[in-house]
């Protein structure tokens, strides 16, 4: 078996290439390495069955041989980085995605595209199932990765209806884990350096706004369970347990062992008020939901950044709860941080 990662060096693609070569699948990493940085993969190139291809699929994505899978993961998907490149952001949903489908299509492969919960826009029906169509602002400074993902979508699903293309959507909700970069903007990376370097904690807006977490390893979990079947989607991606930015601050100051004080800052355009993902369809089509308890990624997260970094801050060792078999992995137990139950963004 053979599969096709595009953004095979960035965070989630990075861990999908070494999730499938786990599996015995040979893999082809895809990057132009605009947000994806060869460190990523550099602990796999020595095997035989792995290759990393310098490419930019916007301008095609022709592969030598069989293909099994393709995993179109290729995109920047922090604020941060899309805002820096909006141009790049739309090509790479439109034209990239068209050039995986039609290597999917060619080939005789299965795709999977990597969606967002962006395009839920800041939504109106919480928490979100698929059927929702979204509230998106197509003119904001946001728009270019959320429209582009609602025209990858829809590109993904007329290649599957015209070509009978064996295409799936995912659609990813907030997504944590080692190998996040410091400064992409996204706001548990940019949490935990702050911490650790005994900064001010940025909080925008009132801290009040929410999201729900999913550690990286439960999300490809997910993800090759799409690759596994053959539904079409979109099919949510992600961890029920929501949680305010104020609070993930607080969490992340304990697990630290920091003393960073919590400093507000303005609430970017467009910014999503309400983030939690209906997993139903995931559970019951795919048998998938997160397994990781947050406060244990959480963890997981800080000791990697600790070990990558020069920053110097010393960790609170918290144990991380017990997930129940057949309970969605949620927050730490309140006393772990605070009567208040305090949960992750």
């Amino acid at each position: 078996m053979r599969a096709v990662v595009t953004g095979g060096a960035g965070f989630i693609g990075s861990h999908l290439c070494e999730r499938l070569l786990a599996v015995g699948y040979e893999v082809v990493c895809v990057d132009n390495f605009l947000t994806g940085r060869p460190e990523n993969v550099a602990h796999l190139t020595e095997r035989a069955e792995f290759q990393v291809m310098k490419r930019d699929v916007v301008h095609g994505l022709e592969i030598d041989g069989p293909v099994d899978a393709v995993l179109h993961f290729a995109s920047p998907a922090s604020p941060a980085d899309y805002l820096r490149h909006p141009l790049a952001t739309l090509r790479v949903g439109a034209e990239g995605t068209r050039h995986a489908l039609e290597l999917a299509t060619a080939k005789k492969a299965r795709l999977v595209l990597a969606s967002t919960s962006e395009t839920y826009g800041d939504p109106q029906v919480h928490p979100q199932p698929e059927s929702y169509w979204g509230h998106v602002n197509p003119v904001g400074p946001r728009s270019c990765y959320d429209e582009a993902k609602r025209y990858a979508e829809a590109m993904t699903m007329a290649y599957r209806r015209e070509r009978d293309t064996d295409a799936g959507i995912v659609r990813i909700f907030n997504t944590f884990g080692p190998r996040m970069r410091f400064g992409d903007g996204r706001v548990v990376p940019t949490l935990i350096r702050q911490a650790l370097d005994g900064a001010p904690m940025t909080v925008t807006g009132d801290g009040s706004q929410t999201r729900s977490l999913c550690y990286v390893d439960d999300l490809v979990d997910g993800v090759l369970r799409m690759l596994d079947g053959h539904i079409g989607g979109p099919v949510n991606l992600g961890n029920p347990h929501e949680v305010t930015m104020l609070e993930l601050a607080h969490w992340i100051r304990e697990l630290t062992g920091s003393h960073s004080e919590t400093v507000l800052v303005p609430l970017p355009a467009d910014d999503p008020k309400r983030r939690r993902p209906d997993i139903a369809l995931a559970e019951s089509e795919l048998g998938w939901q997160p397994r990781t308890p947050v406060e244990e990624g959480l963890l997981r997260t800080i000791e990697w950044f600790d070990e990558h970094t020069e920053s110097a801050g010393a960790l609170a060792r918290v144990p991380a709860p017990a997930s129940p078999a057949g309970q969605v992995a949620g927050g730490p137990r309140p006393s772990a941080v605070s009567e208040a139950g305090l949960g992750v963004s």
